[in-house]
Order: C-alpha cells, then structure tokens, then sequence
C-alpha cells in the first residue's frame, strides 16, 4: 500500500514537471517567423523593375538586416490605433475593476445559473459569431477576454473557455462571412471590371461555413468546459497560467451571498452601454444602406456611428471610464492613479500587438506578398476543379499566416484569383469564399494577428497553450471548409 502511495505521488509530481514545462514566448515566435521571412527573400528570384515600379510576380526585393531588425519596430506605426485602443481599453477596465461592479456582477450571474453556466457557451459564441459575419468583428473582441475569463473562472470552468467563446465564436462568424465589408466586401470591389459575381450565392456559402464551422466549434469547447467543471486536473492550463488565473481572477467563486448596490448596478449598465455603443459604431451600417445612425456622435468623436475605427472607440472609452468614476464617487487623484496602472497593465499586450504587425510590415517590403499570390495562380491555372479547390485554400492558408489582415489580402488576391476562376471556367464565388473561410481560418491560430495574441495576453492564456489545445479542431475546421468549398466549386 505504501509503495502505491509512493509510485501515485512520484506519477503526480512527473506530471506537475511536464505541466510547468517553460514554452517558447510569443515574442519570440514572431521575431523567429520575421527573421525567416528575411531569409526567405534572399532565396527567392531577384525582382525585375521598370523604372521604378516593380514587375508583378517577378520576384522579391532580398530584405536588408536593417528591414527585418526594424520592421517589429514599425510595426507599432503600422498598428497604433489599435495599441492606443488597447492602453485606454486597460484604464478603462481598471475603473470598472475598482467599483467591484464587474466581479460582483459575475457572481450573481453564477448564483442564479445555479450549476446551468455551460448554456452560456452557445449563447455567447452565437452572439460573437453574428459579429464576425456581419461586419468582421475580431480585433474589436480583444476588450471581452478579460471579461469573459473572470466569468468563466466563476463558473468552475478556466481562462481556455473565456478565450475560446471570444475567439472561435468572432472567429468562426470572420470564417464564414456573409456580407462582412473588410473581406467578402472588399474581395467583391477588388474585382476587375467585367468578372462577375452573384451576391447571394456568396451570401448562401458563407452562411453554411458559419454555421457549421460554429456548431463543431460550440460542441468542442462545451466538451472541454464539462470536463474542467468536472475534474480541475483536466484544464491545458501550465501550472504557471492557473497560478496567474487565481491571481487574475479569483480562482473558485465565493461562497457567500453576492448582492449588487445600486451605484454597481448602474456602473454595469454603464459597462454594458460602452460596448453596445461600440459595436454599433464599428458596424459600417452605410454598406447596408441603413442611415438611421448618420446624426449619431458626429459631435462627439468627428465620426457618426458606423465609421467608427480605433481612435473614435478609444475616445469613447475614455469618456466613459470618467463617466463611471463620477456615478462612483471616485476623486480625481484616485482616478488618475488608477487609469494610469490599468493603461500600464496592458503594455505586455500593446508590445506583443506590435511586434506581430512587423511581419506583415516585411511582407510589405520585400514584395514577397506579391510575388506568391502570382506564381501561385500561375501553378492552378491548368488543375482541374477537385485540385484547384483545395490548393488555393492552402495557398491562402499560407498567404493569411504572412498577411492576416482579410481587406489587405483580399486586395492582393481577388484581382489575380477571380479573373484567373472566371477565365478557367470556375465559380468566381467559390474562390473568393475561400480566401475568406482561409483568412477566417488562420485568423484563429496565427501569432502575427494581434487580436489572438492581445486576447490572449489579457486572458493570462500562452500562445503555445492555446495551439496545443485548438489544433485539432483547427485541422478539423480546416478539413470541413475544403470540403464545403471543393463541393460548392464543382457544382456552381
């Protein structure tokens, strides 16, 4: 008996060792894939210009040490929108966070879902979901992580789940959009003249990616959830993250009575307004010929609801971090000081933001963007249509890795690969969705995409956790897109 007493302890402590391994940063990961771009393009031909522009596709520009060493640094030019977003998002936070609104707030909700939290998985990853379709909805999430971590941990689950409902939930709306301006809309007007396209089938393609990419995704983050909630033994979390996730957030919830006072009621529907605001204004209602929100904050932030980006949502946050200290009885040096150490809480995050950006700053440079995209569409254009298909969904997989952004890349891809589909006799449409469901795809792993690792880093989740808990339903969701894809290319 003694000795299985020893053999069961000497087996726990082998897998405390493994769980507390220490992984690769995701800093380092980036300047790692930076520094093998710079590689890349001097083993790739030499580019050919006339006069000063550059021949499409007939080669790159090799990238000098001073590029690739300064392309992490400007890519904080290339992203300060959203590195202002994110610091101002973290004063912001910090407020809410001294009120006591939000942890309380957490904790009735649990108390009154009395053992039924896991039905706010679906829910919440629908509700994400109609965000990414609709309007792209994914960089704009990086403020719900901490939020939807500290409810999560209250309901005996962990920091994966809060992520994952954030992230595969926009994710899977971005994978499947339907009438998304920053990737089906910008694919459509990046057109050439002449190639034609039906709306509503892409419209009907998207809306089937959606839903199925979310139903796989909702039925595999639930399945975790349960298990967690079940046995804690069972979380992916190194014990380093669930150290930081009781720190963060609280570990176990609270056994006592939590009750709500009437200034922390008013402060979450405070909460709750900041972000609906948000979203609407994010929304570019214009593109759908709704203009009931033209007249809208124009006043305000110079931009009426619906042209909102970055700068006009950090502003809005800012007013209204004031807004809750005033209904708090917070004074000014106390609001100072602590905007101040919420703003510095968030510069781990804002730096891992930047740097991510650097790679598509070299992308830029060096051309390698370009010349892929062309030599690539010259290698399909003689496959037949079950080939062509999933070929060019992994080109793309590959092309979003270096390009994350769906508007950038749809720029670069959709006057090359619709022409090309419509000269070949393919569906237009199906090739335009599937540089969508591809981007949408990598968009849920990549570390040069800075909603993950900002998210990420806020959710107090590593990079390195995260691919080692989604990679299979990545490959899954992967798998499933080509399919849908392939089929709806032969048919069409």
């Amino acid at each position: 008996m003694k000795m299985q007493a020893q053999l069961l302890g000497r087996n726990n402590m082998e897998k405390k060792k493994k769980k507390s391994k220490v992984m690769i940063s995701a800093f380092s990961i980036i300047i790692i894939l930076i520094f093998g771009l710079g590689i890349i393009s001097h083993l790739l031909p030499e580019a050919t210009f006339v006069g000063e522009e550059i021949v499409d596709g007939s080669g790159v520009v090799g990238a000098k040490l001073s590029e690739i060493l300064m392309s992490p640094i400007l890519g904080f030019g290339n992203a300060i929108d959203v590195c202002i977003f994110v610091l101002i998002l973290g004063g912001f936070l910090a407020v809410i966070t001294k009120t006591g609104a939000l942890e309380t707030g957490v904790r009735v909700l649990v108390q009154k879902l009395k053992g039924r939290e896991i039905i706010l998985i679906p829910i919440l990853m629908f509700l994400f979901s109609l965000g990414g379709t609709t309007y792209g909805m994914l960089e704009e999430t990086v403020g719900f992580y901490a939020l939807l971590a500290a409810t999560m941990v209250a309901a005996r689950m962990d920091t994966i789940v809060g992520s994952a409902v954030v992230l595969l939930g926009a994710g899977c709306g971005v994978l499947g959009s339907t009438v998304n301006p920053f990737a089906v809309g910008a694919a459509v007007s990046a057109l050439p003249e002449g190639t034609e396209v039906n709306q509503g089938i892409i419209i009907a393609l998207g809306a089937v990616l959606w839903l199925t990419s979310l139903t796989i995704s909702t039925i595999f983050v639930m399945r975790y959830a349960k298990k967690v909630q079940k046995e804690k033994g069972s979380t992916f979390l190194s014990l380093r993250e669930q150290d930081e996730m009781k720190k963060t957030y609280g570990g176990d919830v609270k056994q006592e009575k939590a009750v709500l006072t009437g200034k922390q009621k008013a402060t979450l529907i405070l909460f709750a307004l900041t972000f609906i605001i948000m979203i609407i204004g994010f929304i570019p209602w214009g593109e759908f010929n709704v203009t009931f929100f033209e007249g809208f904050t124009g006043w305000l932030t110079g931009s009426s609801l619906g042209n909102w980006y970055f700068y006009e949502s950090a502003l809005w946050f800012l007013l209204m971090a004031i807004i809750v200290a005033i209904v708090n009885r917070i004074s000014e040096s106390e609001f100072v000081n602590t905007f101040i150490d919420g703003a510095k809480d968030m510069m781990a995050v804002i730096l891992i933001i930047a740097v991510a950006r650097g790679a598509s700053v070299l992308m830029q440079t060096t051309h390698l963007d370009n010349y892929i995209i062309y030599n690539a569409s010259e290698f399909l254009q003689n496959m037949p249509v079950y080939v062509f298909g999933p070929l060019n969904y992994l080109l793309h997989v590959v092309l979003s890795v270096l390009v994350p952004s769906s508007s950038g890349l749809a720029t670069l891809s959709a006057p090359i690969m619709g022409p090309l589909a419509a000269n070949i006799g393919y569906s237009v449409e199906g090739t335009l969705m599937t540089f969508v469901a591809a981007n949408g795809l990598v968009n849920l792993i990549t570390p040069t995409c800075g909603a993950i690792m900002g998210g990420l880093a806020l959710a107090k989740v590593d990079y390195t956790t995260w691919v080692k808990w989604a990679w299979k339903l990545i490959l899954m969701l992967m798998i499933v897109s080509m399919i849908i894809l392939t089929f709806a290319m032969i048919i069409l």
